[in-house]
């Protein structure tokens, strides 16, 4: 494996742009490329077989563009598929699952709200998770159905969004949280909204620092950090339109190409 191969970054959708930002962010020498199976989004309503399938499909596709790393940029993919990902392929994989443990370890209320798709929050993954972390600590788990699809469609600051967020925060602040975990790698495109519902007193935490150090640690571990010369180059390719991916990475000023890929 050549050091200048990219690292690979895969969600259902657009969500894991959140995460993509903040690895080349961290990581600004190296390549990427970016898969969005927008087609296919939200995998949070799926059945564990076919988001396993999914990210077979996903994961093939980008070995064969040659990536050293692959970054699984979503929840559901993650706490459901991730262990079959690692023990089929010869790659390092890096996971993205809630950050329950900060928010459980840093709460004074303790009541922390977690939202998350339904794929995460009855995952296997995501249960352990939260048995290990809460322990005197109320963790109110809610799913965020309808919230992809919108962000997806460029409804980020829709009425209908707005109107969404409330029927999930609402009884949250109600029952008194001072976290909220964002378990979905979409959910970070709406913090702003979602600070105006819940004010100043909630932290909201996502994964995606977390996530590009991880994925910093484990190039080093396997020295496997880009030291070439050659100019970066970001490739993302979407299965549906481009024009909600364009969208979010003309934001991020950076060189890439977006492109339309039938996978």
């Amino acid at each position: 494996m050549k050091h200048e191969n990219p690292i690979g970054v895969f969600d259902s959708g657009v969500g894991g742009l959140s995460i993509w930002q903040e690895i080349i962010t961290l990581l600004p020498t190296e390549n990427t490329i970016y898969l969005a199976d927008s087609k296919n989004a939200p995998y949070g309503q799926k059945s564990k077989e076919e988001i396993v399938e999914f990210c077979i499909k996903n994961t093939e596709l980008l070995l064969d563009k040659g990536c050293k790393l692959i970054v699984v940029a979503c929840n559901t993919a993650t706490t459901n598929a991730i262990q079959y990902l690692r023990s089929n392929y010869n790659i390092p994989f890096i996971g993205i699952e809630p950050a329950i443990k900060p928010a459980a370890l840093q709460t004074k209320t303790n009541v922390v709200g977690v939202l998350a798709t339904k794929g995460t929050l009855t995952s296997e993954l995501f249960n352990n998770t939260s048995q290990k972390f809460s322990n005197g600590i109320t963790i109110i788990e809610q799913v965020g159905e309808g919230i992809v699809p919108l962000i997806e469609e460029g409804k980020t600051e829709s009425k209908e969004m707005e109107k969404l967020l409330h029927l999930y925060l609402d009884p949250m602040l109600k029952r008194n949280i001072d976290y909220l975990v964002l378990g979905c790698s979409h959910y970070p495109f709406l913090i702003p909204q979602i600070t105006n519902i819940v004010g100043k007193n909630v932290m909201i935490i996502d994964s995606g620092e977390a996530v590009a150090r991880q994925t910093k640690a484990i190039l080093e571990k396997n020295n496997l950090l880009n030291i070439s010369n050659y100019p970066v180059k970001h490739q993302l390719f979407s299965n549906t339109k481009i024009s909600t991916i364009n969208q979010i990475v003309e934001n991020f000023k950076i060189n890439s190409k977006i492109n339309y890929l039938d996978f």
